[in-house]
């Protein structure tokens, strides 16, 4: 039995790549959430749109590691 080197690097940076964007894009809301004066509506909607694009990554996630939800 053999490792793919190949697969696990790409395994690897895929996740790292992954988990850094879904860490920015929650900071980008939390700090969006922060935002006061006339743009603060706006911000507060940006901030949703940002926990929601989280949310789906995480089931999306949750979805390729769970195998009954994609066995045929």
């Amino acid at each position: 039995m053999t490792i793919d080197w190949g697969a696990f690097v790409v395994v690897a940076v895929v996740s790292l790549v992954a988990a850094g964007a879904l860490v920015s894009l929650f900071a980008a809301g939390l700090r969006l959430l922060a935002v006061e004066g006339s743009s603060a509506a706006a911000a507060r909607v940006a901030a949703y749109a940002c926990f929601a694009v989280c949310a789906l990554g995480v089931l999306f996630g949750i979805y390729l590691i769970v195998p009954a939800f994609h066995a045929g």
